[in-house]
């Protein structure tokens, strides 16, 4: 029994080995990836062929050259009128004596009231401890803001600022009542 045993595993054994040898379709594949390989070409697109550069005329000699001597001039003129423009803002500002509220940046005033006094319209401030009445024409703050308008709830100042390209422009600012305590 046991050499039958040992007779049917030889068989089988050799059967087994004889399937080993035998191509299992990788063949075909491999056969068939090659001959894609050689027949698959990319398909490019052809540069076209460039346009030809044709140069123009110049047609604005008839105008003012841009490199001429008279257009600098011009420019300049008008640079300077501009700064007297703005100069003109500023200088009487600088002429005057400063009043003791414009020491004080304007976000650190508060209005906390305001009142009639003979007809003028006053508006009472509150910078700090101490407590200020202003009036029409009075100044206000580090830019030159002086008072145009009073209202029982507000304050309108005409300030002159510099603005980015270093002009004095003119910018209107309200002071707000405050109520209660800040």
């Amino acid at each position: 029994m046991m050499r039958m045993l040992h007779k049917t595993c030889l068989l089988l054994g050799s059967a087994l080995a004889l399937s080993a040898c035998t191509s299992s379709g990788e063949d075909e594949l491999r056969s068939w990836m090659s001959e894609q390989r050689a027949n698959a070409r990319p398909h490019i697109k052809p540069l076209q062929e460039p346009k030809p550069f044709v140069p123009q005329a110049y047609l604005g000699s008839d105008g003012m050259d841009p490199f001429n001597m008279l257009k600098l001039i011009q420019a300049l003129r008008k640079e300077m009128n501009q700064s007297s423009v703005n100069t003109s803002l500023i200088a009487p500002e600088l002429n005057r004596r400063k009043e003791a509220l414009e020491a004080e940046p304007l976000d650190s005033m508060v209005m906390v009231g305001s009142l009639d006094k003979k007809g003028t319209p006053t508006a009472l401030i509150k910078v700090g401890a101490l407590l200020y009445q202003v009036r029409l024409g009075n100044y206000l703050g580090q830019n030159y803001g002086k008072i145009t308008r009073i209202t029982e709830n507000s304050i309108q100042l005409r300030e002159i600022v510099q603005d980015g390209g270093g002009d004095w422009i003119e910018r209107t600012s309200t002071l707000e009542l405050q109520e209660g305590n800040k």
